[in-house]
This record gives structure tokens, C-alpha cells and sequence, in this order.
């Protein structure tokens, strides 16, 4: 069998009044996952297990066959693992974005942007770099022991080698406070909350001055005004995923978090050139990559971040037009090469295939901010049927008798749902 699975992240969402009262996945032109949906089965997948937010950490770990709940230590080791940092047991792991917030008029003191105005890598490193080495100059006790690594864009990762304990400390991420006031939201919870906010207020006093933020406000560019910390963690224990389910995989993302998973899985990443995090990503490359992999690989995950990040602007024109994007050039090129290898239901000779198309979680573009509800997904390919054809929406999934709570059981189902029979054979 070959499986494939594709990761629009944060593609589901509530109807937009600019949409005429539609999702965008209503509202899109998707004929290929109508398609799908047609062959196969939707159901819905509560991906936030209780007690835990709705962060792509948590609910693709969940969605990947995972149980949070046994697994999640947080959301900055997994990044870590796609960076090749191998912390030591006992260290703590956090993330530490470039954001943007408001320092006049009005918007004074409120959280504009995530991600720093989408900022470039080169851009994003100088800032890191020059930071750190402020930290060291003027509060040299709070960094000891501590080192930075740049990331992708906005995203950086803080590994704290000194001793303290962050266990107690209670983060939120910047994309979870979208226009709020940000001091509202700083860490809290015993002394380690302490060394965060310090040098969260240090960033806040050094960032701004920066040429290369001076450069970007001359560019209409947002600045990175501050280093936002949270997501901590140490390092997680994951069974592979070839002992668990007994398939090898391999993933194909722009985005360090879903690497990050992959390595602790034992997958493979696959690099592509060309891809990105936002909607000037390469679909195609992207697409094209998937069908080259299932050469070499039983299940491929195909991870595209464009979606979330529209969602996250509050921008649902570019949302709809990504979910287009992602139904032309991945689901379509992929299904065509899916079918080739046919299904032993009808031809006992024929490798077989099944195809999974689901969000993460909800990412709603009106409130910016992800969302907690059971995301849609669609199933098709070898011994897959569905007696009522539905087509692949949020309230047709929540119409369907197929819902799977907890959210980690799919991938079970998924590859291995009425496949006993074949194994016999």
C-alpha cells in the first residue's frame, strides 16, 4: 500500500460574512477534493485533546497518530529537533519569535503581528545575533548557559543549559493574542517567568533601534520590535513511527515544527526548494515532490502552511486562493499518481493506495486565533466506501457518522481500517 497524507494547515473555518456566510473550503473552486470525496469518506477529528490548547504542535502530533497527552512536552522541542539540536535531558527548549507590537497612537502596547511582517531569514538573523550579544553585554547572568539558533522567518529557538526550571511557567503564543495588549500575556509562574520577562523587556528596548528594523519601517515593512518567548519544553520521547504502525514516512514542509515531529518519528525530510511557509510558495514543486517520494517511501505527509498563515492576517481572499492552490498542483498531481498503483478490491494484483486531506485545527480568519473544533478530514483510496456521498466542508464533516475522538486513533483507521483481509491474503 501506498499512503498519502496532505496537511492544509488551519484550512478549516467559520463562515465569512465576504464569502457570502461560507467557509473558505465552501467557497473555494476544490475539484479534486470533491473528487476525493466522492471516492472515499468525511468524517471529522477532535485533534485538541482536553486540557490542551489548539496549536499545531499539539494537534499535528495528534493528527500523525500521537497522543499528546503521552507525548507533548512542548512546542519548542519539536522545532529544535528540525534545527539538529540535540539538547541535554535536563535542558529547557523555547521559542523565541520576532514579533511585532504597537509602540504609538492607538495601537500602543498591542500585539500587530506573529511574525514580524512575514521577515525575511537574512533580516531575521541579524537581529537575533545583535540581541543576543545585547543580552550578554548588559545582563550577562541572565544568559548563561544559554544559546540562540535562528530558525525560519520569525522563528528562532532559546535553549537554556543552566539549570533553571521552567516547569512551572505558563506562556501563550503571539499568534493566540492578535491586537490584545501583549503585557497582559507575558510569562508567569516562579523565578524562570522572571528571567523570560527580563529579557523579553530588553528585546523591547533594544529591537526598535535597529538598522535593520529602521530599513524595514522605510520599506512599509513591519519591524520586529520585540523577542517573544514561549512554547518551553525538554525534550520528548517518541516511539518511531515504523515500530508503531510499521510503515516507513517521510514529510515534505517549510515549517521547522512539523520537521521537528517528523524527526522524532523517524521520518525522513524531504527538502524542496522553493517552498515557503506563505502563499508565494512553490505548490507545484511541492506536489511534484510527493509523487517523486512515493517511489521510495510507503507514506508521504505533505505539510503546507500558507492556509494557517492567511488565517493568522485575518486574510480569507488569500485563503481561499491557497486552498485552490493546494487542490491544483498537490491533490490533483497526487491522486493521478496514486491511482497507478490501483486497488485490490477490484485487482487482487494491485499495490493499492489510500490518500488523508485534513487540517491540523481550525484557524479562523476572524478572529485570527486558532480554533479547538473537530477539524474535517476526507479518506479515499483501497476499501474505502462510503454509502452517502458528502462533500469535504466543515458542516458536512460534522453531519457525518464517521468522527473520530480521540483525534490520534485516525491514523490507526487510516492505515489499517478494513486491511485484515489483506494481510491474510
Amino acid at each position: 500500500m501506498k499512503y498519502v497524507v496532505i496537511i492544509p494547515d488551519g484550512g478549516a473555518d467559520l463562515p465569512i460574512e465576504g464569502l457570502g456566510d461560507r467557509t473558505p473550503l465552501e467557497a473555494a473552486s476544490l475539484p479534486n477534493l470533491a473528487r476525493l470525496a466522492a471516492m472515499g469518506r468525511v468524517g471529522a477529528a477532535a485533534t485538541t485533546p482536553p486540557g490542551f490548547e489548539a496549536g499545531s504542535d499539539v494537534c499535528s502530533m495528534d493528527l500523525l497518530g500521537y497522543d499528546p497527552a503521552v507525548h507533548h512536552t512542548g512546542r519548542a522541542p519539536l522545532e529544535a529537533a528540525a534545527l539538529g539540536i540535540a539538547p541535554g535531558e535536563d535542558d529547557w527548549i523555547l521559542r523565541l519569535n520576532l514579533v511585532t507590537t504597537g509602540t504609538e497612537g492607538e495601537r500602543d502596547g498591542l500585539m500587530l503581528d506573529h511574525s514580524a511582517g512575514a521577515i525575511t531569514d537574512v533580516e531575521a538573523r541579524a537581529l537575533v545575533a545583535d540581541l543576543v550579544a545585547h543580552w550578554r553585554a548588559v545582563a550577562p547572568e541572565l544568559v548563561r548557559g544559554v544559546e540562540v539558533t535562528p530558525g525560519v522567518s520569525y522563528r528562532n529557538i532559546m535553549v537554556d543549559a543552566s539549570g533553571r526550571s521552567y516547569r512551572d511557567v505558563t506562556t501563550v503564543p503571539p499568534h493566540a493574542i492578535p491586537g490584545e495588549p501583549w503585557s497582559r500575556h507575558l510569562p508567569h509562574g516562579g523565578a524562570g517567568a522572571d528571567v523570560l520577562t527580563r529579557l523579553m523587556a530588553l528585546s523591547a528596548e533594544f529591537l526598535p533601534r535597529h538598522e535593520v528594523n529602521a530599513a524595514r519601517v522605510e520599506q512599509g515593512l513591519r519591524p520586529a520590535t520585540m523577542a517573544w518567548l514561549w512554547g518551553q519544553g525538554t525534550r520528548p520521547r517518541m516511539t518511531p513511527f515504523r515500530e508503531r504502525y510499521g510503515v516507513r514516512g517521510a514529510m515534505i514542509t517549510a515549517v521547522d515544527l512539523l520537521a521537528g515531529i517528523a524527526s522524532y518519528i523517524g521520518w525522513d525530510r524531504l527538502e524542496v526548494p522553493g517552498i515557503t511557509s506563505y502563499h508565494d510558495t512553490d505548490y507545484a514543486a511541492q506536489g511534484r515532490a510527493t509523487v517523486a517520494a512515493l517511489r521510495r517511501y510507503d507514506l508521504v505527509c505533505c505539510h503546507v502552511e500558507a492556509p494557517d498563515e492567511a488565517s493568522h492576517q485575518g486574510d480569507w481572499k488569500t485563503k481561499v486562493a491557497s486552498l485552490e492552490a493546494i487542490d491544483t498542483h498537490i491533490v490533483g498531481p497526487v491522486l493521478a499518481a496514486l491511482e497507478a498503483y490501483g486497488d485490490p478490491a477490484f485487482n487482487p494484483d494491485a499495490e493499492g493506495w489510500r490518500m488523508l486531506v485534513m487540517p491540523d485545527h481550525f484557524t479562523l480568519c476572524s478572529t485570527r486565533k486558532h480554533d479547538a473544533t473537530p477539524v474535517p478530514f476526507v479518506m479515499a483510496g483501497a476499501w474505502v466506501r462510503s454509502l452517502v456521498r458528502r462533500p469535504f466542508t466543515e458542516a458536512a464533516s460534522a453531519e457525518s457518522d464517521l468522527r473520530v475522538d480521540p483525534g490520534y486513533e485516525l491514523m490507526e483507521y487510516f492505515l489499517r481500517g478494513g486491511l485484515a483481509a489483506v494481510r491474510g491474503r
